[in-house]
């Protein structure tokens, strides 16, 4: 992977989180799959990656955490992570800044 690729993908995977996040609560290794499965295996990521972003998005107030256990008697509880307000705020100003990123990235490279 290339150095651009690299600062690419950093980029943009907190506004990815946060879109999943509102779509679904989620749990880490959830995040990990559905960004996989939805970018055809583009974002094939490490828990170490993404593990901080979910931190630091929930000292921001953008999302936060709460425990369930599975269905299961044997299952172990899951941290899951839902979008509050703010979160969908901000998720809100981040997508117009990519947006007009992209628009005037588009204009320059044709």
């Amino acid at each position: 992977m290339s150095e651009l690729e690299k600062q690419l993908k950093k980029g943009v995977i907190s506004i990815i989180v946060l879109t999943l996040i509102k779509q679904n609560d989620l749990y880490g290794y959830d995040v990990l799959k559905q960004m996989e499965i939805e970018s055809d295996g583009y974002f094939k990521l490490k828990e170490g990656t993404v593990y901080p972003v979910l931190y630091r998005l929930e000292d921001d107030g953008y999302i936060e955490s709460y425990w369930q256990k599975p269905e299961t008697d044997r299952g172990v509880p899951r941290k899951y992570y839902r979008i509050t307000d703010s979160g969908k705020r901000a998720l809100k100003s981040y997508q117009d800044e990519w947006r007009a990123f992209i628009g005037a990235t588009k204009k320059i490279l044709g």
